[in-house]
């Protein structure tokens, strides 16, 4: 053997090779991980470093809806959320697909709404898909949740949607024979979600609202404990200043801050512009100035009710709930 031979080295660059101890420990964290099935444990300064290299989430829709996350809008009827909610799909399929489920509006109702007086129709992006109810497959009996979660899943890997969007909740609720058809439905609709990383949106209705009051996620159909499966929630209100304008109201965010509160709920009105019929953008108000104002007779009436529900024996919540108003604002009344 040379000179040369005598003098090879291993690179420096290259890290050590780890010691016994090392691997050991290795080998016991990655046994106890397979031992946790479902779950990942983690060092919560192990958890910031990893996300960390992970991109930060980025906006779909203003701060209201997050990619990779699990929105919610709600409102009663006839409020317009089909319309505001396809302006949003409308946009965001420029850049990636969506798959819009329209359990709402058929085909023929979908183009009327989507058409001019003369007939010439809105042009949509190639990156938005619509699906629609096939009647002759609907009677799936007692399967009928599993059956819509599967063909879900099957139609969004079909067109490759990395956005889905449900319209509506309630529609699918009521066509389930199940109990407590919200939540489960829900629970696997997230389940396909975190699979493959979809960004879902849920619309859902609520149910008959006092408008003199502020809009809360007491309002949201099943209340709480849906609204716990979010990451966030908007409410599009009916001003009662103008039946055209609208209001949108943020009520729950993770990724970002909450910017449309009561005191700066966006303003829009609904018009049609050739063939396309959307939410234009009037700027910004408290929600205050949208509400109905209560005038004497009803307050009076009001009152009335709320002292008769108290002397019957019910709480402030109960009676609250009954007359559909929150238990601080039955208070309020009480105290004038």
């Amino acid at each position: 053997m040379d000179a040369y031979d005598n003098d090879v080295r291993e690179p420096s660059n290259l890290p050590p090779l780890p010691t016994s101890e090392e691997l050991e420990a290795r080998r016991k964290a990655q046994a106890f991980q397979d031992a946790c099935g479902m779950f990942n444990v983690k060092s919560a300064n192990q958890t910031l470093e990893e996300a960390a290299q992970r991109p930060n989430p980025v906006q779909l829709w203003l701060s209201l809806w997050y990619e990779h996350e699990t929105c919610c809008v709600f409102a009663d009827s006839n409020v317009g959320k089909s319309v505001y909610v396809i302006q949003m799909a409308s946009e965001i399929a420029k850049k990636q697909k969506v798959l819009y489920f329209d359990f709402e509006l058929s085909d023929k109702q979908f183009q009327l709404r989507y058409s001019d007086e003369d007939g010439n129709l809105h042009k949509f992006p190639e990156g938005l898909f619509r699906v629609d109810i096939n009647p002759e497959a609907l009677d799936v009996g007692h399967d009928f949740e599993d059956a819509v979660i599967k063909n879900i899943e099957q139609i969004a890997l079909y067109v490759k949607a990395s956005v889905v969007i449900i319209d509506n909740l309630t529609w699918l609720c009521n066509a389930s024979e199940k109990g407590e058809a919200a939540g489960s439905f829900m629970k696997s609709l997230l389940g396909l979600k975190i699979k493959y990383g979809w960004s879902l949106l849920v619309i859902a209705h609520t149910p008959k609202r006092n408008l003199t009051n502020p809009i809360t996620q007491n309002d949201l159909a099943g209340s709480k404990k849906l609204f716990n499966l979010f990451d966030s929630a908007f409410s599009i209100g009916m001003s009662a200043k103008d039946s055209n304008l609208r209001y949108v109201k943020q009520l729950k965010i993770r990724s970002g801050i909450l910017e449309y509160h009561a005191e700066n709920v966006m303003v829009y009105e609904i018009e049609k512009t050739g063939s396309f019929l959307h939410f234009a953008f009037r700027g910004y108000a408290t929600e205050k100035e949208h509400l109905k104002e209560i005038d004497k007779k009803e307050e009076i009436a009001l009152k009335e009710a709320i002292i008769q529900l108290q002397s019957e024996g019910k709480t402030q919540r109960e009676i609250g709930k009954e007359l559909g108003i929150s238990a601080s604002k039955v208070c309020r009344i009480l105290k004038k």
